[in-house]
């Protein structure tokens, strides 16, 4: 998945890069409330993790200005405004969840894949397509319950594809998925991690429709 975290404390927003990064999400930052409008208008993200307390605003105007756009992302509170008037206002404001400072960071992962499940109206947190079997919390792809090996960039690309295995994804959505702003995008890093993944998972396991995309093949 990719994140958009909205932070204004560098030390605090490089470590949720990093951590939520080996996760496996793109974690993409920034430190202001203008910013974070302009990354939300611009990207699409799977989940946000939003400070209160920014140094041009409060981050529920972001929130407020989010909402007011129709855009249903999904959006997690973190802050150390922690009094309960404080976490009603940002629940009855839009957002999905709430977590204050201090905070584990396996908590909070958990938290967004929860809001991330809940926004595609999935029960359960793992997917299935088949015999193939990927569990964002435990970062482990089964093949027929035989575990298989993947890297960071491999288990990203095939969770894009399972979480709507029918729908053809783009080589360019992909590449979004993967990559934040300060990476530079290889041409052929698609494409190398999809034969990556067929001859871990099944030659026929992904599609390519070509000029259009990929998606996993139909059972």
């Amino acid at each position: 998945m990719r994140l958009l975290v909205v932070e204004d404390d560098p030390i605090l927003s490089d470590g949720l890069r990093v951590g939520l990064g080996l996760s496996g999400a793109t974690v993409d930052c920034v430190g202001t409330c203008e910013d974070a409008d302009s990354a939300l208008i611009a990207g699409a993200f799977s989940a946000v993790v939003l400070d209160l307390m920014l140094p041009d605003g409060s981050g529920l105007d972001v929130l407020s200005a989010l909402r007011a756009r129709g855009d249903r992302t999904p959006v997690v509170l973190l802050t150390a405004r922690d009094a309960v008037a404080d976490r009603i206002a940002g629940l009855d404001g839009g957002a999905d969840d709430y977590i204050g400072k201090p905070f584990d960071l396996d908590e909070l992962s958990a938290r967004i894949r929860a809001v991330v499940r809940r926004a595609a109206g999935r029960a359960s947190a793992a997917l299935v397509h088949g015999g193939i079997r990927l569990d964002p919390g435990s970062f482990a792809v089964s093949v027929d319950d035989r575990p298989v090996p993947v890297s960071r960039r491999e288990f990203m690309v095939l969770g894009a594809l399972m979480e709507r295995p029918s729908v053809l994804h783009a080589k360019s959505e992909l590449e979004e998925r993967l990559y934040g702003w300060q990476e530079e995008v290889e041409s052929n890093a698609v494409e190398v991690h999809i034969h990556n993944l067929r001859a871990k998972i099944g030659r026929n396991a992904i599609e390519t429709v070509r000029g259009l995309g990929y998606r996993m093949r139909g059972v």
